[in-house]
């Protein structure tokens, strides 16, 4: 008996695995249905990294792995076999239509607010530059809704390395009160600043910036009323080059 004769003979039905070429790329798609990769990973009863090799083409996957990795999400597992016919299960696609094209995304205004806000309302007198597109699905994870969101460009240095001049963040209106430290919109002597805010145990406020070239500034218990908080910060973007 050769080698190659007993390893058939003494494989598991565990180890059996697709001799399919371009399924890396189905297996791909299926893991981006789940929340993070880990989460595929961990549908599929393997380790991130054993995920991370089947999705680099770096190795082939054991039948049952595919198999868990597949009914999570309710696809074919033929499909991921061999990459014919439909990705989803008749019984799958019939029960949760497909939302229309148009309900994937919400618009998100974006101010032309970087400097001076004036003396009435953060955003008074600002032009509206354009609408910023994020898949409602992003948003409701995170529990935002579209209608208090609003986004604008910061202005200067004084959060390098964590925004850059021009970067764009976006504002729940809704968080106008501090909840805890975190980054927030801020209006002060009628200008808006995007600050690290946090609370110091006799009451006062600490306005910090990420860049140690600025001071922090105090705002006394008693002088909180001058300070209106126009929203946290709960996502940022900018160019990289």
């Amino acid at each position: 008996m050769t080698y190659g004769e007993k390893k058939q003979r003494t494989q598991s039905e565990k180890e059996v695995s697709f001799p399919y070429s371009g399924i890396e790329t189905r297996i791909a798609a299926v893991a981006d249905l789940y929340e993070s990769r880990k989460q595929a990973a961990g549908a599929a009863g393997v380790a991130l990294s054993s995920l991370q090799r089947w999705i680099a083409g770096e190795g082939m996957p054991a039948f049952d792995s595919v198999a868990m990795l597949a009914t999570g999400k309710g696809v074919a597992l033929d499909w991921i076999a061999t990459g014919a016919g439909e990705m989803f299960l008749a019984s799958q696609s019939n029960s949760e239509p497909v939302a229309p094209e148009d309900d994937k995304y919400v618009y998100v205004p974006l101010y032309d607010a970087r400097c001076s806000a004036g003396s009435g309302s953060w955003n008074e007198g600002a032009k509206i530059w354009t609408q910023l597109a994020f898949t409602r699905y992003s948003l409701q994870r995170k529990g935002l809704i579209p209608e208090s969101l609003s986004a604008i460009q910061v202005s200067g240095d004084s959060m390098v390395p964590l925004l850059d001049d021009s970067d764009t963040v976006l504002i729940d209106h809704k968080r106008n009160s501090l909840e805890g430290e975190g980054i927030y919109v801020i209006h002060l002597d009628d200008h808006l600043y995007a600050k690290r805010l946090q609370r110091q145990f006799d009451g006062s406020l600490s306005i910090i910036s990420e860049n140690k070239a600025y001071q922090t500034m105090a705002v006394p218990k008693e002088r909180l009323d001058e300070l209106q908080i126009i929203g946290r910060v709960v996502w940022a973007g900018g160019w990289m080059v």
